[in-house]
């Protein structure tokens, strides 16, 4: 319902592994404090893209001007969030070891590491290049029986090095992607994702969006021949360090009895909409009904409580959620049926499948969506009464609408509308688990074909992203008495850089949420930044799909219903407190990770402060 975009702030399994995949100096630098500052080139391309991402000579002569603005970028400025300084050195270093420069991958790999900041990115940068390159000098060649088991063997020797709950989690991510690698899916983004926005931009491609030749073609000679190989290393290191992590989260919760001196509280889930059947009481009646406020990809009133369902996709619904608890599974390291299923399904694609899986898994991943982060939010609370304020998500692979003014000022009055609604049911906590960008709209308009040259897309994405953002800050400050928590975005950035909203905006009836794992460990996906105030466990959070089936899934969109959930217990002990009230007891009695960098909630400390008990 926007012009940026918005998207589910977490993906389910589905998504972020599909994003697994891809992947002078004595001269003053010149700052850049926000992503969309960064420079912007265009590229021309009248081949075939699939055939550049397969002909080693075309390939190279494309990507030799990506290149040379990429390393002009890294040379000539100072990029204050080191997400974007390592996705540009991260493209060089593919590049490089596809043209057999392993010295300067190697480089390369080891200035990303140096720019990580999370513990287990820190060790685990570039073990996979480090192994290939040894593999290929040891070997004298690559993507031989020789060459996989002497990578088998590196990435094994390198992985017993570490502690395993600090890696972990992002060991059952790599195997997950490896399990779910596959020529046609690779081959099918290009054809359908970038070939598209080529052909609609009269055979141009822009420097935010070329770059994935780069990945593609990396991803054919590097991931796709080392399936089994990285499959078996990653496994075999899990398997000899089957240990589970401790469950920091359960002697913090609380749950609040059905009887004493609480009172409701009403709680909006502002999502993909919400399957209310399977809340009971704790759903909120207008009317006579369960409360819903609904707007379509339009921006414009809708009805129905639940994303409709294209008719093409009904008969497919049933099956499309049990691939979400398959690459659940998979995500957890789990050797279900449905994640067999989903290796089977999503490795054997071929190219002119992959548009109506990827849009088909889109579809059923936003459908679930809000009725998964109510789960959360709602649990263990039966004072809470569940509102319902769907948002439409975009789930095509093409922008649909495009970005629009007409559109960004719908959206931007849709805002106030839905806030209205929730200060007319007496709403108290609302949780939102999504977001969007300035770059968000740039790149929408790119794929629709609108805008001549960079720089006027960038100009008007600029003009779309600051209506949007002035209706939503609004919207929010309209209402004092609402606590609004998000969700940080899995971007694994600055969200104040990358100027995500509402994640980055600053309101004092706001709270912004970052995601950690069961031991309270930092998850890789989760995004940070000024705003991020607190972390709450967002890694393979258990709940509910429209229908009734538990499935767990990851994101910072579970971990902000985690602090909804907080929030909405504080307020029924105690209905009299202001959000900058709440916001100021969970961040008090939230406790600092063992290296400081997070603040991890504490919902036990913070209910004690409450009842007086702390």
């Amino acid at each position: 319902m926007s012009n940026f975009q918005l998207r589910r702030a977490a993906p389910p399994a589905a998504l972020a592994l599909l994003l697994a995949l891809s992947m002078p100096a004595s001269a003053q630098k010149q700052r850049i404090e926000k992503e969309a500052d960064i420079p912007r080139f265009s590229y021309r391309i009248d081949e075939p893209l699939e055939k550049v991402v397969r002909d080693p000579v075309l390939f190279k002569q494309i990507a030799t001007p990506i290149r040379a603005d990429m390393e002009g970028v890294l040379a000539r400025y100072d990029i204050a969030d080191k997400s974007s300084e390592r996705g540009m050195l991260t493209a060089l270093m593919a590049l490089d070891f596809l043209l057999g420069n392993y010295d300067a991958a190697l480089a390369e790999s080891e200035k990303v590491r140096a720019l990580e900041e999370k513990p287990a990115d820190k060790l685990l940068s570039g073990i996979r290049l480090r192994a290939m390159v040894a593999a290929a000098r040891q070997t004298g060649a690559v993507n031989t029986p020789a060459y996989f088991e002497a990578v088998g063997k590196a990435i094994r020797a390198e992985l017993d090095t570490y502690p395993y709950p600090v890696i972990a989690n992002d060991v059952k991510q790599f195997k997950a992607s490896a399990e779910v690698a596959g020529e046609g899916r690779v081959l099918g983004g290009v054809r359908d994702v970038l070939q598209d926005a080529l052909n609609k931009n009269g055979g141009s491609l822009s420097s935010d969006i070329a770059p994935n030749l780069i990945f593609a073609r990396y991803s054919l000679e590097t991931a796709i021949p080392l399936k089994q190989t990285l499959i078996d290393a990653y496994g075999g290191y899990l398997a000899a360090h089957a240990v589970a992590k401790k469950d920091i989260w359960a002697e913090r919760s609380v749950t609040l009895p059905a009887a004493g001196p609480y009172k409701p509280v009403v709680v909006a889930v502002w999502d993909s909409g919400v399957d209310t059947r399977l809340f009971g009481k704790q759903v909120l009646l207008d009317k006579g009904k369960p409360a819903v406020i609904a707007f379509d990809l339009e921006a414009r009133r809708a009805s129905g409580e639940l994303f409709p369902i294209p008719a093409a996709y009904q008969p497919k619904l049933p099956s499309l959620l049990q691939q979400s608890k398959g690459f659940s599974d998979l995500q957890s390291n789990i050797d279900s049926p449905e994640a067999s299923e989903v290796k089977k399904t999503m490795s054997g694609l071929k190219p002119e499948e992959f548009k109506p899986a990827m849009e088909g898994l889109g579809l059923a991943g936003n459908y679930s969506h809000g009725t998964h982060v109510a789960g959360i939010a709602l649990a263990g609370n039966p004072w809470a009464r569940l509102l319902t304020a769907r948002i439409s998500f975009d789930y095509k692979l093409q922008p649909d609408p495009c970005p629009s003014q007409a559109l960004a000022e719908r959206s931007a009055g849709s805002y106030q509308t839905v806030v209205d609604y929730f200060k007319q049911q007496h709403v108290r906590v609302v949780n939102m688990s999504w977001g969007g960008s300035v770059k968000d709209v740039e790149e929408g308009l790119e794929k629709c074909g609108i805008g001549k040259t960079v720089e006027e897309r960038k100009a008007t994405a600029r003009k779309l992203f600051e209506i949007d953002k002035k209706g939503m800050t609004k919207a929010f400050a309209s209402a004092p008495e609402i606590l609004f928590v998000t969700a940080a975005g899995n971007s694994n950035s600055d969200a104040s850089f990358g100027e995500f909203i509402p994640s980055s905006i600053v309101l004092p009836n706001l709270l912004t949420v970052g995601a950690v794992d069961l031991a309270g460990d930092e998850a890789s996906f989760t995004s940070y930044g000024p705003t991020v105030a607190v972390h709450a466990n967002g890694y393979q959070v258990e709940s509910y799909l429209p229908g009734g089936m538990r499935v767990a899934f990851s994101g910072t969109s579970m971990a902000s219903p985690n602090v909804t959930n907080l929030a909405a217990k504080l307020i029924a002990t105690k209905p009299s407190l202001k959000p900058a009230q709440v916001i100021a007891i969970i961040k008090e009695t939230s406790e600092p990770s063992a290296d400081g960098r997070r603040r991890l909630v504490h919902p036990a400390h913070a209910l004690a402060r409450v009842t007086g008990g702390a």
